[in-house]
């Protein structure tokens, strides 16, 4: 079993090129365990990591609604904002700069065969992060992702959560809302879900600027643990 993780910081990047480079890297993956199988050989799969920052863009999930987008295609245009519908589960969200969005690409046959737990785990890894800030966060029951204040009229979503699998490899991921502008959030129902709000790192700390490469380093280190793994460059 390989537990080696590639960490890729791929800058700003538009999002159809970075889901066509997940694509190519998910597939490669895939295609190596089907010869595997078939050839009855043990060649190890290679696991990644990608941290990226979008442009504007909002991503509707296979199980979406498209009336969770709030704009017709001239006021995207007009926000400068992209539209996507995507193979991932969940619903509708936003990426945009100022978030760090995190894409494991991973061979869940190289550490458990638990797509749940494998949830829980990137729960959990921003849940350690946020904490290291002082933020008390945790789960919403029935909906993915990180929250604050969970069972109040102040729950607010600070992670977004939405994942593929398939032959235990895994795309997409997280999306941590670190010095984001929360307005382009209004222009969704955030994940479907009305009625609770959506918060950012920055605004929770009352800061000007969070350093997101430190907020990246911090999630590295805790999914290393989770995972058991070994990030490499």
């Amino acid at each position: 079993m390989n537990k080696k993780i590639q960490l890729q910081d791929l800058g700003s990047k538009d999002y159809k090129s970075t889901w066509e480079y997940q694509e190519e890297l998910f597939k490669d993956i895939v295609d190596l365990k089907i010869k595997n199988r078939r050839e009855e050989l043990e060649l190890e799969t290679p696991n990644y990591l990608l941290f990226v920052e979008h442009p504007h863009v909002y991503t509707l999930g296979k199980s979406g609604d498209l009336e969770n987008l709030l704009l017709n295609e001239k006021q995207l245009e007009a926000k400068g904002a992209t539209f996507y519908k995507i193979n991932r589960g969940g619903d509708i969200t936003y990426h945009g700069p100022g978030q760090i969005v995190g894409y494991p690409i991973l061979d869940l046959e190289n550490f458990f065969t638990d797509i749940h737990k494998y949830l829980r785990f990137l729960e959990e890894a921003i849940i350690l992060t946020l904490e290291e800030y002082g933020l008390k966060c945790g789960r919403s029951e029935g909906e993915t992702g990180v929250w604050l204040d969970v069972g109040t009229p102040f729950a607010r979503k600070i992670c977004a959560l939405g994942v593929r699998a398939s032959r235990w490899v895994t795309m997409h991921g997280f999306a941590l809302n670190v010095n984001v502008d929360l307005g382009y959030f209004d222009n969704i129902i955030p994940c479907g879900i009305r009625g609770k709000g959506v918060t950012s790192l920055q605004v929770e700390l009352g800061v000007e600027k969070v350093d997101e490469d430190e907020v990246k380093s911090k999630i590295v280190k805790h999914l290393t643990e989770l995972f058991e793994a070994e990030f490499v460059k």
